[in-house]
This record gives C-alpha cells, sequence and structure tokens, in this order.
C-alpha cells in the first residue's frame, strides 16, 4: 500500500454544501471516513496548498466536528499540514472518527511525510476539484488527478 489521500463527492445541497467521503492511507495505516463541509473550503485549500510552505503559520488545519460527548457531533475529522521543524518535509496528519459506539466505533489516526512540492500538486488538485464538475481527487504525492 502505498500514501494517498482519495476524496469521492457526492452531490449534495451544492454549490453550498458538500458531501465528501474521504479515503486516505500513509501506506500501513488507513482510515475513510463520510463528511459535510461548505464548499467553498476547497477553494481555500487550494489557496494554503499551493502557497505552502506557509510565511505566517507553519500548520494549516481543516477539522470538523467534534468528539466530545456534549457537542454531539455525527463525527469528527481533522486533516492537518505542516511542516516539520528543521527539516524541508512536511507531514499531513489525518484524525477520522465517526463518534459511534460499541462495535460500530471506527477511529483512524496516522501521518503522511511528503515534501512541499507534493502538497503544492495536492493544491492544484482542490482547485481543479472545487469548480465541482467531477467527482474524485486522487493523490499519492507528485502525481494525482480529479475526474
Amino acid at each position: 500500500m502505498e500514501k494517498f489521500i482519495k476524496i469521492i463527492r457526492n452531490p449534495y445541497e451544492e454549490p453550498y454544501h458538500i458531501n465528501l467521503i474521504f479515503k486516505a492511507s500513509n501506506g500501513e495505516s488507513c482510515g475513510q471516513l463520510e463528511i459535510y463541509d461548505n464548499a467553498e473550503k476547497l477553494e481555500k485549500l487550494a489557496d494554503v496548498l499551493e502557497s505552502f510552505p506557509f510565511k505566517e503559520t507553519k500548520t494549516f488545519l481543516w477539522e470538523l466536528g467534534s468528539e466530545k460527548v456534549k457537542d454531539n457531533f455525527a463525527f469528527y475529522f481533522k486533516c492537518e499540514f505542516s511542516l516539520i521543524k528543521h527539516s524541508s518535509e512536511c507531514v499531513v496528519g489525518i484524525r477520522l472518527n465517526n463518534n459511534e459506539n460499541g462495535i460500530e466505533k471506527s477511529i483512524s489516526e496516522f501521518y503522511i511525510n511528503c515534501y512541499p512540492a507534493e502538497l503544492n500538486k495536492l493544491g492544484e488538485l482542490f482547485r481543479e476539484f472545487s469548480k465541482l464538475e467531477k467527482e474524485t481527487l486522487t493523490w499519492n504525492g507528485l502525481n494525482g488527478k480529479v475526474e
């Protein structure tokens, strides 16, 4: 298994809200979660990742929901893009929690190592994906496609 991020868009109240199936792997661990977000977030992700590494901050967080029981969210999603200290490498931190109980519970947490040029490529893919004309974004580093 190789590192990848794959996002499948299911048309839902567009152009304002999007329903996505987010799948990812670092080559050893993998996870999948269905999420809902504002469609504008895809353009924001494109802006941020195309200009990585950042000038003002070293981290960008794409986070939805909560793991706190009192918040009563259906899921928790975290995708954090960071520059590794004292290195030219980056990391994508992923945590996926379906907030279910018992045998239905599913939690995945892992990191994908990469380079700034790879995140720039992911940003280009998000730019194309944000047009809401195609249904799948696939990225495995420098290579990727939107179809």
